[in-house]
Formats: C-alpha cells, sequence, structure tokens
C-alpha cells in the first residue's frame, strides 16, 4: 500500500504538471510504425514506480531487519543504470537500442556482483554445463537479465498492458516466494505490485501517462533479479518456473526476430507496427468502427489489453502450479508458443478465431452504449 500511495501520488504529479507545462519527455511522433495513440502524452511514468519502491523499503525494514532492507536497497541502486539509460531516451530521444541494453547489461553485472544474483542452474541440455562455470553464469544471468528488460519493453504498446502483465507476473513469483518461506522476495514483489499498480491507475484505461523505456527496461529488471533471487536461494524452486512466468514478452521478442529477419529480410532490432498487440488492436478494434476520434482511439486501445492480459495468464496459472515440476512447466512453454503462432497466424490472415470476434463485438457493443450515455 505504500509502495502504491507514493506511486499513484508522484504518477498523478507528473501529469498534473504535463498539463500545466509540457516539457521534454512526451510521445509526440504519432506516425511510428508501433505507435497506436491519439494524442500528446508524457512517457516517463516509470519515475512514479521507483520512487514508490524506494520509500516502500521502510515497510520491509521495519517487518524483515536491516539486512533484508540493504537487498532491497541494492537490487534498486543496481537497476538505477537500466532505469536512467531509459529515462534519458525518454527525455530527449538520444540514446540507441543498444546503449539501452548496455546499460541494462551494466545494472546486471552489478547485481551479479553485489548481489550474488546469477543464473547457475536451467534445467536445460547445454545451458546448465555453460552455467557451471564463473564466467558462464554472469553470460547467461546477463542474456536473460537483459532480454526479460527488452521484452517488457517490447509489450508496452497498449494501455495497461505491460503494467497489468508485470504486476500478474510478480504475482507468481510472489506466491512461490511464499510458498517456499522466502518472505523477502515475496515482499519485493508484493511492493512491486503496488508500485506498478500506482502508475496503472492513471495510466488504464485512457493512457494519460506511459510507462516509457525507463518505465519498461526498470520493471523487466527488477522481474527477472527477483526470479533469479528467488531460485538462488530457493534451490526447490524448478528454473523453467519463472521462464514460463515470462514466456509472453519473451515469445513476443524471439517472434518479432524471427519474423523481422527471416520472413521480412530487415534488421531485427527495426520497430514495426505488426506486433501481436498491434494486430489485435488494428485488425479487431480499430479499422472495424468508423469513429476515428482521438476518445475513440483511446479506447480501443485500451479494449484490446484484456486479450493479451488473458493470454499473458495462459502461462502464469499453470507455472504457480507446477512452480517445482520440470517437466510440466516444459510442457506448458511448448503450448503457449503454440497457442501464440497458430493466434498471430489466424489474425494476421484475417481468420481471428470465433471466441476473439465474440469478445470484440461484446467490447464494441459496450464502447458504443458508453458513447451514448457520455
Amino acid at each position: 500500500m505504500t509502495a502504491f500511495a507514493v506511486s499513484a501520488l508522484v504518477t498523478l504529479l507528473l501529469v498534473r504538471s504535463a498539463k500545466l507545462r509540457p516539457l521534454h519527455g512526451f510521445d509526440l511522433d504519432f506516425d511510428k510504425p508501433q505507435g497506436v495513440h491519439a494524442v500528446a502524452v508524457p512517457r516517463i511514468g516509470g519515475l512514479g514506480v521507483v520512487l514508490g519502491l524506494f520509500v516502500a523499503q521502510w515497510y520491509v525494514a521495519v517487518t524483515l531487519g536491516r539486512d533484508a532492507v540493504s537487498i532491497g536497497l541494492l537490487l534498486l541502486a543496481c537497476a538505477l543504470p537500466a532505469f536512467l539509460a531509459g529515462f534519458v531516451q525518454d527525455m530527449s530521444e538520444s540514446l540507441t537500442p543498444r546503449g539501452r541494453l548496455a546499460a541494462t547489461a551494466v545494472s546486471a553485472v552489478l547485481a551479479f556482483f553485489l548481489l550474488d544474483a546469477g543464473v547457475r542452474e536451467a534445467s536445460l541440455p547445454g545451458v546448465d554445463w555453460l552455467v557451471s562455470t564463473a564466467a558462464g553464469s554472469l553470460l547467461v544471468t546477463v542474456f536473460a537479465v537483459t532480454g526479460i528488460a527488452n521484452a517488457v519493453n517490447i509489450i508496452d504498446g497498449l494501455n495497461g498492458l505491460a503494467s497489468m502483465c508485470a504486476c500478474l507476473m510478480l504475482a507468481a513469483v510472489a506466491y512461490v516466494a511464499f510458498q517456499v518461506g522466502d518472505p523477502l522476495v515475496g515482499t519485493l514483489a508484493l511492493a512491486g505490485i503496488g508500485a506498478v499498480g500506482g502508475f496503472f491507475l492513471w495510466n488504464y484505461p485512457f493512457g494519460l501517462i506511459f510507462l516509457g523505456d525507463g518505465g519498461a527496461y526498470f520493471l523487466g529488471f527488477f522481474l527477472a533479479e527477483l526470479s533469479i533471487l528467488l531460485l538462488m536461494r530457493n534451490p526447490e524452486v524448478s528454473p523453467i518456473f519463472p521462464l514460463l512466468v515470462c514466456i509472453y514478452p519473451i515469445f513476443e521478442t524471439i517472434f518479432s526476430m524471427y519474423r523481422r529477419s527471416f520472413l521480412r529480410a530487415a534488421p531485427s532490432s527495426m520497430p514495426d507496427g505488426i506486433h501481436l498487440h498491434s494486430l489485435i488492436f488494428r485488425r479487431l478494434l480499430r479499422w472495424t468502427i468508423g469513429d476515428q476520434s482521438a476518445l475513440a482511439i483511446t479506447r480501443r486501445n485500451s479494449m484490446a489489453s484484456p486479450i493479451l492480459w488473458l493470454l499473458c495468464t495462459l502461462s502464469i496459472v499453470p507455472a504457480m502450479l507446477f512452480w517445482d515440476q520440470a517437466s510440466w512447466l516444459l510442457a506448458f512453454l511448448l503450448l503457449f508458443a503454440v497457442t501464440y503462432v497458430v493466434l498471430y497466424w489466424r489474425i494476421v490472415r484475417f481468420k481471428s478465431p470465433r471466441w476473439l470476434r465474440i469478445a470484440h463485438l461484446g467490447q464494441r457493443g459496450a464502447l458504443h452504449g458508453d458513447e451514448r450515455n457520455s
């Protein structure tokens, strides 16, 4: 609740100050291929999340002691390079994707040495051999942390999408942490949910403020490091558990790289507007309704997010049920990959599943009802 209150208040102040005196940090480029918003919006919402988590450390200190709060504060300190690099990009548009990834890698290296947060086991052939050495463990850890941070940034394309998915993933980490008797990781995860919830209050459904690269990279780093700490401190948790929890943004990233590099013969880092969330917005919720006003587009933007929340939940629920059983977790990983690919190709070929069309029609009726009432 402390993290929620601080984050909500800071985010509200950012929204109000932006309206009174627009400065840097606005997303003004409506022609971006991945853009789905219609008005200028401040994109520095990650600041409220970070401050909310920072202030909430007093509760960690009171309930869990000084050692616990030192770990929490050290984790936030390690996250600063990743957050600040994204924040600089949000304010100035002057940092390349490689620069942001490099800063996130620095954060991962700091956590590896200062918190001993490293991947030591993977339950995957070949990877276990690699992480058996210190150098291999460092390499895999940096790759995993930067990958998840970048993946969260990629799905940050609709109102409430990345923030709610982060809350769901952190909830899974908190659940398993308390199941195995690790109140430190569990409490930090709950604080993360509160901090993100304070931002979510102003981001969804009307998109008054965005996470920005700073917020997205920070959340990805925070989620990845809590997952690694959970594995390090509790060997009974399967290393596949965090992979299944985060598989939606991870698979979105991998599939996008494959699609760009092999199907379109374009650089894998080039942005485009055919991510799964973009397709759902454009082909199910935007072009099928005539009104193209800013308010209507913003509402359709928000209506697309719950569909992706459901997709995210399809991997999180089995991860919570089978957190210590690698074989079941691997089976659900495969099932998610098949589900994602089938859903993507059906939408891209204008053959959306019937249940998705029914959900869209229900949302369309609700939208028209709201517009008539207003």
